[in-house]
């Protein structure tokens, strides 16, 4: 199985990308958000890879961060959400604003990506908010993390998790309490503020 490619931008399409790995051009499917951090065509590029083997067809997914990964793979487990949909939801929403929109059961925030429909988006927020505290407590929340420091913007949201985890408490409080502030302060609220209103909660 393919996991990783390493090697230069060959052409970017709406929904996918050629990557040329010494002479041989693999044919990747990715978000938005990640076909737009590519560089440009000759470029180097460097992409995690979600392989899906089917009787007809072999597909490449690809993903700028590890956290995109592991939402994709997340998402893909929802009865209705296939690839191109799980595609589209990493496209309209930052791996932090998935968590946020799930922790929070906001299935309004689901519906701005394509093909996402109400009822998708309330068995989507249903069926992985069971789930969110094992995003916490694994690999996506490192994967967030590390995301958040590759970015040029940190999401606050990831900033004020990581800096109540830093403090002591564990994961899925910390993302409890940080999606909690972020319901009561609104999107635009800072990282500083999360924070603030995260301790408070967590001191009740």
């Amino acid at each position: 199985m393919i996991a990783k490619l390493n090697g230069l931008v060959d052409s970017v399409g709406s929904d996918s990308a050629v990557i040329d790995v010494n002479g041989v051009g693999y044919l990747v499917f990715a978000s938005s958000r990640t076909l737009g951090r590519l560089g440009r065509v000759g470029e180097a590029a460097s992409l995690l890879i979600e392989t899906h083997v089917r009787e007809d067809h072999i597909h490449l997914y690809g993903f700028a961060t590890a956290a995109e990964r592991d939402w994709f793979r997340l998402l893909t487990t929802v009865q209705g959400v296939g690839a191109k949909v799980g595609l589209s939801l990493l496209g309209a929403l930052a791996p932090e604003e998935l968590l946020q929109a799930v922790l929070s059961q906001d299935k309004t925030a689901m519906t701005r990506a394509s093909g996402v429909g109400p009822k998708l988006a309330q068995r989507i927020v249903t069926e992985l908010k069971d789930k969110a505290g094992g995003i916490a407590l694994g690999t996506p929340l490192a994967g967030l993390a590390s995301a958040a420091a590759e970015s040029e913007a940190p999401g606050p949201m990831a900033d004020a998790v990581s800096a109540l985890v830093n403090l002591g408490y564990r994961p899925q409080e910390a993302l409890g309490a940080v999606s909690s502030a972020a319901r009561a302060l609104g999107a635009k609220a800072s990282a500083e503020a999360l924070i603030r209103a995260g301790l408070k909660e967590l001191s009740h």
